[in-house]
């Protein structure tokens, strides 16, 4: 089993590096490793070309925005198990072998494992946990997913190439929501998902960071404009009470990991 991960990268030069070194480092494996780098000029590409030995694709080029970007990097992938990392995000060691283990003993074909992880500071400290949600490829699962009351966490999320390809991979339309877009795809595509009790990776946020500063504020008529569109494509309408319906049921569905999300709200800081 070969894995391929693709990061995708602009002016991060702050945290490239150690993006970098976590995929790099992983052991157990083997690793095919592929960067896009869409026009930085910061710094970033000087320290991608570091690495340029142990990196078996380095793509230079501007593209139509993330989806665009990691389209190029899964071109050029050979491997059977498909990644991704944003440059300022990092995948914690023995998280792939963890993932190929997975893969290899479960009894039935998987298209898609999801663990949990972290959400980490720029110093890369832990700060509090997150959680991926159970998802299968019914209705209920799916609808529930549009209307923003489960997640995948991103960088702990792996994709069977044979799954990536029957959705023909990212819809480059989404300049924001093109994670989400792509999981609504596979699960319409009937992929089978599975979610794991691990945790594979550190999802940075920071004050200037996109998740974490005020370019929330301005993306979000971004986010409501593509959500709508998902949401179009599986007829479900966001009201407070098919939303709470849909919350509620949802977490009577996975009353394990709703104790173990209220034991980390005791044990870890209060989420700013």
């Amino acid at each position: 089993m070969k894995f391929s991960i693709v990061t995708i990268s602009y002016n991060q030069v702050e945290y490239i590096e150690e993006s970098i070194n976590s995929v790099l480092n992983q052991r157990g494996v083997e690793l095919e490793y592929i960067v896009v780098d869409a026009g930085s000029s910061d710094g970033s590409r000087d320290i991608i070309l570091r690495y340029a030995d142990r990196i078996n694709k380095i793509i230079f080029e501007n593209d139509e925005g993330p989806a665009d970007g990691l389209n190029k990097g899964f071109s050029y992938a050979t491997g059977d198990i498909y990644g991704y990392l944003n440059s300022d995000d990092i995948l914690f060691p023995g998280s792939l072998f963890k993932v190929q283990q997975y893969f290899e003993k479960s009894k039935k074909p998987i298209d898609v494992i999801s663990g949990h992880g972290f959400v980490i500071d720029k110093y890369s400290i832990p700060k509090y946990k997150i959680f991926s949600n159970k998802l299968k490829n019914n209705n209920f699962f799916l609808k529930r997913y549009t209307l923003g009351l489960s997640i995948l966490v991103q960088p702990s999320t792996f994709i069977s190439k044979s799954a990536f390809f029957k959705v023909n991979s990212f819809d480059k339309t989404f300049k924001v929501m093109w994670d989400a877009a792509l999981t609504v795809d596979l699960l319409l595509a009937e992929c089978n998902f599975v979610v794991v009790n691990e945790y594979f990776s550190g999802f940075r946020i920071y004050p200037t960071s996109i998740t974490g500063s005020k370019t929330q504020l301005q993306a979000k008529g971004k986010f409501e404009f593509e959500r709508l569109r998902m949401r179009a494509n599986v007829y479900v309408r966001d009201t407070l009470l098919i939303s709470n319906y849909y919350r509620f049921i949802g977490w009577l569905l996975e009353p394990r990991l709703l104790f173990v999300r209220l034991l980390d709200g005791l044990f870890y800081n209060k989420r700013d």
